[in-house]
């Protein structure tokens, strides 16, 4: 059947997910890399073998969730360098899912109110992290709240012009997921962050990668 092997992936990514949250609960450290890179895996594998893989768009996404891996590989370190390495990944990841949305019809005004919503989101995240980055991240993560903002915009466009909100859910849920990251390593690590923090950004990709 043809999306016979897409579903296993997707099964795949989500009992992956099920275990990586199990293992973080558990502190087993060990553990916590395999689950990791099997599930961001499962999704970029899920992306190649849809039917749209092979046009523009399903390229775009296909590099953006690559992206999102590299992310991902990066992050599992503790070392500060390393998690500007996996912030500029996911920087880079954003814009090709913001190139990717742009692809087709964009709703003009929805694009506009979009624009003001996350503008002003990105002003209120900024706000509450400030206080807590280094000057040496401040830029970075400024450019990385406006590169999401943008991407989510252009989401939410997309799925208006299309009438279909699964663009929109994926770029939101995604965004979601950044502020679990962002509490963990700058405000506060508490065990919250991951329980709901991973399962957002993997049911996030997984429907992006759909819409491949």
């Amino acid at each position: 059947m043809m999306f016979t092997t897409p579903i296993a992936l997707t099964a795949a990514c989500l009992a992956a997910v099920a275990a990586l949250v199990a293992s973080e609960r558990a502190r087993r450290q060990r553990a916590r890399p395999v689950f990791k890179l099997l599930a961001s895996s499962a999704f970029v594998a899920l992306a190649w073998v849809l039917p749209g893989s092979d046009t523009d768009y399903g390229r775009l996404i296909l590099v953006a969730l690559a992206l999102s891996w590299a992310g991902d590989a990066l992050l599992l370190s503790s070392r500060s360098a390393m998690f500007v390495a996996g912030l500029a990944a996911f920087l880079a990841a954003h814009l090709a899912f913001a190139t990717a949305f742009s692809l087709g019809a964009i709703d003009a005004r929805a694009l506009a109110a979009a624009l003001v919503v996350f503008a002003a989101a990105g002003a209120v995240v900024l706000r509450w992290l400030w206080p807590h980055l280094s000057k040496p991240l401040r830029a970075a993560v400024g450019a990385y709240v406006v590169a999401i903002g943008a991407m989510c915009a252009l989401a939410v466009a997309s799925s208006a012009a299309s009438g279909n909100p699964q663009l929109a859910i994926g770029a939101i849920g995604f965004a979601a997921s950044d502020l679990a990251v962002a509490r963990e390593q700058f405000v506060r690590q508490a065990a919250i962050n991951k329980a709901w923090g991973l399962p957002a950004y993997y049911l996030s990709q997984l429907v992006l990668a759909w819409s491949v």
